[in-house]
Order: structure tokens, then C-alpha cells, then sequence
């Protein structure tokens, strides 16, 4: 079974012929401009000890990783002050910079108070002053409540700097032994802590809408069911129990409903599972695979992937089901693992183009057509989207092992996110979490 699983896109994939291609459907692959140079001044500390993050730097990392934004590097900053009343402009000005960060940390009462202040070094003024507190060990979560504020402030799209990421490891455990585990992190892999191990595979986890519940695969009972689990208390539950494939959960926005993929019927097709009453709604009916699905905000759309035009495309169609499916991709020979951004302007995929091998990332504007290869990397899968739509994390392999990366929507920023040992796999994004 678990070869029926992870061997369903390359049954796709295999299936022959195609339909061709609407003019209006190009790809692309130049680059996009430049960021726009920011820096973010290493923040003044007024206590003796060393602290073991370091604000400024995470601060910088999240706003780079964006792709909106080029932090300078530390070392070349001319002078580095820690309030907006010691910033000389002609400095920034010198070095490019369009915005500087400044700010200051103070031990107050057992807990760390920040400051910090962005400026716009053009106009001299002031664009976002703030401050917040907490403990030592939550220095990581006040960086990212100031990097959301200051994108937020700078862009009017909300920050998604303090969501969390979901992944699965797989590490050997002896000489014919596998030790899976599920993984909650930061989004940029930081503090990562275990939710579940498990001696078999681990597949496909997605978070709720409101963050507090994932679903995913396991084969602990050595076939694929899928179970619900609640991230605080651990508390688990199993939600299927059918013959043949279980796979594929994903969260309605309403977090009511769940699509799933079932093959109980003898070929896999798209269910939507009523999750107060397990009701189950079949959505597709075709002699084809489909699987993957993913909800569109308004609840009543679901985009998936499908072999029904002879190889593996995406569609979308409604979730009373019907026979009517509208094809959404034309570019390549595979599109496959569909995501939306926020706005759903941009669809984001497993790609490859026509006469290569290689599967990498790509974003369709949706009313355009065009698609914009985004990695550099091969053999990539398992886009998730942040909650904005600005970053991509997926997986692939660097060196002959599974690894996670990010690239930014626009494509100017690609880097690898330190995560566990072993192998990594099967990211997913959480909702903004309150």
C-alpha cells in the first residue's frame, strides 16, 4: 500500500498523451528586480549576559526571505545605533540602504523589554515605532512580531513571520529499522519539536484552519488510514478506516469538512468527509486518478491533480461533484500538488516542462496563464504556501538526501531551512496563529 501511495503521481506521470497547450499559456524564467535594501542594526542589550538569540539577525532573515527586502550584512554598517535619535541618515544614504531598523533591549522585572523603531532614511522619518516584552526564552517570538509588524507597516500585506511549519523525518533506527517522526517548527525551521513517532510512514500532514488540530496518513496499522490529532494535547484520533488508498486530508476553510482521497470504490477519487458527522460526499467519478485536492477560500471549490487529459494536470471543480471538471494548466507535460496563494491570483505546483525530467517549482498567474519556474533544485515536491502568499517551502534533495527549502513567490530569494537529521520531507504551513 505504501507503494500505491508514493507510486500514484509516477502512475500519472507514465499515463500517455495530453491535450495542447492555449496560446496564451507561456512559461517564464527571468528573474525578477531587485529587493529593496533595508538594514536592520544589530539591537543594543543593557544586561551582562549573552543573549541566545539574536533579534536583529532573525528580524533581517525574515524580511530577506520574503523576497521583498535585502538586508545589509553588519559588518558593513558604518556606525551601528540602538535608538532613532543616533541615526545619522547620510550613513544609509552611503551605503543604499532605503530603510534602517534600530533598537534596544532592557532587562526589566525577570523579562526583556524591546524597542525598536524603522525609518524610512529618504524621507528621515520615522515609518513603524513599537515595542514588546517577554522572557528570554521568547526572544524568537518577539523577532517575528516585529518582523510582521514592520512588513505589514511596509508592504500593507500581513506578516506571516510567526506561523509554524509541519514536516516529517524519516531516520534509520537500526539495521532494518525506520523511525518516523512529525515535526512542528518555526517556519524558518527553528525550535522544532516532535508531535509523533512512529515505526512506519508518516504522510501528508495539513493543519486546521485554526491551527489547534493536523490531520495526516499513518501506516501504523501497515496500510494507510488517517488520523486527526490535536497539536497541545496530543490527543489522537482515527478518522478512516476504508479498504484500499486513505490519503491526501485537507482542511475545508471552515475547518468543518476535510477532501480526502479513497479508492474503496476500486480507483482513487476525491471525498469531502463531514467531520462532526463523517459523512462521506464524493466530489469526483472518473476512470482517472485523482488525488491532492486542495480547497479554494470560498469553501465550495477544490482544485486537484488528475491524469483524466492523459497526463498529470491540475482542475478544479465544485464540491457537489458532477461530471464537469475545468482543466487549469496547460504548460509542461506534469502540473501536479496544487496550491493557492492568499489572493488566489497565483497557483503553485509541481512542474516540469516539456522534454525534460526534472520536477521543480512553479506559480501560474491564474488569470495570465504564464507560469515562472521558482527553484533551482530537481526533483522537488510537497509545495505549502505561507498564509500571505509571499514564501514557498518545499521539499527535495541536496547531496543525496531529503532537505526543505524556501524560495520566495517572486523567486529572488532560494535557501535550505535547517531542520532534524535524516530525512525531511512533507511540509506543511500552519494558518496565522493567534
Amino acid at each position: 500500500m505504501i507503494t500505491l501511495l508514493r507510486g500514484l503521481l509516477v502512475v500519472l506521470c507514465c499515463a500517455a498523451g495530453m491535450a495542447s497547450a492555449d496560446e496564451k499559456n507561456i512559461l517564464v524564467t527571468s528573474g525578477a528586480d531587485r529587493a529593496t535594501p533595508i538594514a536592520v542594526v544589530p539591537f543594543g542589550f543593557q544586561g551582562g549576559s549573552v543573549l541566545p538569540d539574536n533579534i536583529a539577525e532573525i528580524v533581517g532573515n525574515d524580511l530577506r526571505n520574503s523576497g521583498y527586502y535585502s538586508p545589509i550584512p553588519p559588518q558593513n554598517m558604518i556606525s551601528q545605533p540602538s535608538q532613532a535619535s543616533e541615526v545619522i541618515y547620510r550613513d544609509w544614504q552611503a551605503l543604499g540602504a532605503q530603510y534602517v531598523m534600530v533598537g534596544s533591549i532592557t532587562p526589566a522585572g525577570g523579562r526583556l523589554q524591546v524597542q525598536y523603531a524603522l525609518l524610512n532614511v529618504n524621507t528621515q522619518q520615522p515609518v513603524l515605532t513599537g515595542s514588546v516584552s517577554g522572557t528570554t526564552d521568547q526572544l524568537r517570538d518577539m523577532a517575528h512580531f516585529i518582523s510582521d509588524q514592520s512588513f505589514e507597516k511596509l508592504t500593507g500585506i500581513k506578516g506571516a513571520f510567526s506561523t509554524r511549519m509541519l514536516y516529517v523525518t524519516a531516520e534509520r533506527a537500526g539495521t532494518n529499522a525506520t523511525r518516523y517522526t512529525l515535526q512542528r517548527s518555526d517556519y524558518d525551521g527553528a525550535r522544532a519539536v516532535t508531535l509523533l513517532q512512529s515505526r512506519e510512514p508518516i504522510l501528508s500532514p495539513r493543519y486546521s484552519p485554526n491551527g489547534r488540530n493536523i490531520a495526516y496518513v499513518s501506516f501504523e496499522q501497515r496500510r494507510p488510514r488517517i488520523f486527526l490529532q490535536n497539536v497541545d494535547t496530543g490527543r489522537r484520533e482515527q478518522l478512516t478506516n476504508f479498504e484500499g488508498l486513505n490519503g491526501a486530508p485537507a482542511f475545508s476553510p471552515d475547518g468543518n469538512r476535510l477532501a480526502l482521497v479513497l479508492s474503496k470504490d476500486g480507483n482513487p477519487e476525491i471525498y469531502v468527509m463531514n467531520l462532526a458527522s463523517r459523512a462521506l460526499t464524493r466530489v469526483t467519478n472518473s476512470p482517472a486518478i485523482d488525488t491532492e485536492p486542495f480547497w479554494g477560500k470560498d469553501g465550495s471549490t477544490l482544485y486537484f491533480t488528475s491524469d483524466r487529459g492523459g497526463k498529470p494536470q491540475i482542475y478544479k471543480t465544485s464540491t457537489s461533484g458532477g461530471a464537469n471538471a475545468e482543466r487549469v494548466t496547460f504548460v509542461g507535460n506534469y502540473n501536479a500538488n496544487p496550491k493557492l496563494s492568499a489572493d488566489e491570483k497565483t497557483l503553485v505546483m509541481i512542474h516540469r516542462q516539456d522534454g525534460f525530467t526534472n520536477f521543480k517549482v512553479a506559480a501560474q498567474d491564474l488569470e495570465r496563464g504564464s507560469v515562472k519556474i521558482l527553484t533551482d533544485s530537481t526533483l522537488d515536491e510537497s509545495p505549502t504556501v505561507a498564509p500571505n502568499g509571499t514564501m514557498v517551502i518545499y521539499a527535495t534533495r541536496q547531496q543525496g538526501r531529503g532537505v526543505l527549502m524556501l524560495v520566495s513567490l517572486n523567486g529572488r530569494v532560494r535557501l535550505p531551512l535547517p531542520t532534524a537529521q535524516g530525512e525531511v520531507r512533507e511540509p506543511s504551513w500552519s494558518p496565522y496563529l493567534n
